[in-house]
């Protein structure tokens, strides 16, 4: 194997740390992994950043033994890599490199104030997970680290930066920071300007923000810190090329071909959101963020705080239940059975009901969450229909949102790419978002691989584009030219099932509502 000819992404989500290596034909042929989980410390959701460290460290050497077993050779070395993370969030440190506070994740929704308000001023909506909203939010609260800051970031820019030493950032990823103008490829100078003129701190916003890179720029290389860094061991040699970080939507783009006007795709994990291509500026919907693609073009977003977390803990339950008869069941399995079983569900769920909220939902406008299952006595109380509610409620808050960007803004939805652990049992999920969406909805056989082989995919971009090779045509013609892909279409009565689901469910959103209140 020549392994200046593979390329690396590893991608910091929610759950689970994640590398995926691929070869010069842009195939998976090994991969690491680190399971974690965020924690909720004094009314903050957050990772340590000694857990950051830990985990990305871990992953990095569960893929140098996948590739020692099939192998037989020690990984020294890749033609590039690149770093992808989950988006948005709060990273201020001071001009010592010392973190000013612990990470505020893109989970949290304690913003309101700030958010409305750079809205108002901006004329252009600013979802509370931005790090813009945490930094002025911030400011509002008097909080006396702000002054001292000297570099602003997120995640997948942090772990950027201790690996190459430069402060840059991907575009799509830039636009979980700051809005983002598509034709400067840059922050929008003018709100950059409106938020200096009412910040009121010593510095200026463009100071302490990372530079902007679209896909395929330089982005710097692995430096001899950054090499012992991520690998300890030493194995690893400096001098590889690392493309622009991104987010876990811009990579999810990527890996589904999704960066051409009118495609769109949907990634669904810990969290879910759907990403919509467009070639105009929409009007401002607190429901609908604008954010680009990795080369800078205008998206339409989507984004919800909850998706699979409730699943999981169900899920768990019944692992614990098996072990607990003496049958233990590997969770893989488990996962496919129950999944499966709820296609034999009533189409609206028979009388069930259920909120996946972990945390606050700003398309439904909540704060906090609290997850509620709850049914009717005469509801038809099936394992298939219990599975069928909690994949159904996964995707019921997208599916408010998105009706508003195809029904007020007219942006039409011809087929969606669907990928993320949602995804993974064939057929359910994909028939699921099909039946919420009312369009035919595409999944790869990559589905699974997600973020990471998206961040692949941009580090492939940025070894081997040719001159004036747009990043779309290098995915059509260079990497999907041969995909396959399986695209499923809901029949009518999971549509009109789901759609009776639905109105349930906004229906009895002030219960949700009163649970957070209340417990």
């Amino acid at each position: 194997m020549n392994w200046n000819e593979t390329v690396l992404g590893i991608e910091l989500g929610s759950t689970r740390i994640k590398a995926v290596l691929l070869d010069e034909a842009h195939l998976p042929i090994a991969s690491g992994d680190f399971e974690w989980e965020n924690q909720l410390k004094d009314g903050i959701w957050t990772y340590p950043m000694d857990l950051v460290h830990h985990g990305l460290q871990a992953c990095f050497h569960s893929l140098k033994k996948d590739v020692e077993a099939k192998y037989g050779e020690k990984l020294t070395a890749v033609g590039a890599l690149g770093i992808s993370a989950m988006m948005h969030g709060y990273l201020p440190f001071d001009r010592d490199g010392k973190q000013l506070v612990p990470f505020r994740t893109w989970r949290n929704t304690i913003t309101g104030e700030a958010a409305k308000r750079l809205t108002d001023l901006f004329g252009f909506n600013i979802p509370q997970r931005w790090s813009i909203a945490h930094l002025y939010q911030a400011i509002l609260n008097g909080e006396a680290h702000v002054r001292d800051i000297a570099y602003l970031t997120t995640l997948a820019g942090y772990i950027h930066r201790k690996l190459t030493g430069e402060s840059v950032i991907g575009i799509g990823e830039a636009s979980g920071m700051f809005p983002i103008d598509s034709d400067a490829l840059d922050y929008d100078e003018t709100m950059v300007q409106k938020f200096d003129a009412v910040s009121g701190m010593p510095w200026k916003l463009r100071d302490i923000l990372p530079k902007v890179l679209v896909a395929g720029e330089n982005a710097g290389m692995l430096t001899e810190e950054g090499a012992s860094f991520l690998d300890p061991t030493g194995t690893l040699r400096a001098g590889i090329p690392v493309a622009p970080c991104e987010g876990d939507a811009g990579t999810g783009m990527a890996a589904t071909n999704s960066v051409r006007v009118r495609t769109g795709n949907v990634s669904a994990g810990t969290s879910d959101f759907a990403m919509i291509v467009t070639d105009r500026k929409l009007g401002v919907h607190r429901e609908i963020d604008m954010v680009t693609t990795p080369d800078g073009l205008p998206v339409a977003m989507v984004h919800c705080n909850n998706c699979t977390s409730d699943i999981n803990a169900w899920v768990n339950l019944f692992a614990e239940y098996s072990a607990l008869t003496g049958t233990p069941v590997d969770k893989g399995s488990l996962y496919t059975k129950l999944f499966t079983a709820a296609l034999d569900g009533d189409p609206d769920c028979g009388g069930l009901l259920s909120y996946n909220y972990f945390s606050g939902e700003g398309v439904t406008d909540l704060d906090a969450g609290r997850p509620v299952f709850l049914r009717t006595p005469g509801a038809r109380f099936t394992l298939a229909n219990f599975m069928r509610t909690h994949l159904l409620s996964a995707l019921a808050t997208l599916k408010i949102g998105l009706d508003l960007l195809t029904q007020t803004e007219q942006v039409p939805i011809d087929r969606l790419y669907g990928h993320g652990g949602f995804f993974k049992t064939p057929g359910v999920g994909q028939r699921f978002l099909s039946a919420a969406v009312g369009a035919p909805v595409s999944v790869m056989e990559s589905a699974g691989e997600g973020g990471p082989f998206g961040m692949a995919l941009l580090a492939a971009y940025r070894l081997r584009k040719a001159s004036g090779e747009s990043l779309a045509d290098y995915l059509d013609n260079r990497v999907f030219a041969d995909a396959k892909t399986v695209t499923l279409t809901a029949d009518e009565a999971d549509r009109k099932g789901f759609s009776r689901f639905l109105e349930a469910y906004k229906a009895a959103l002030p219960l949700e509502k009163l649970a957070t209140e209340v417990f």
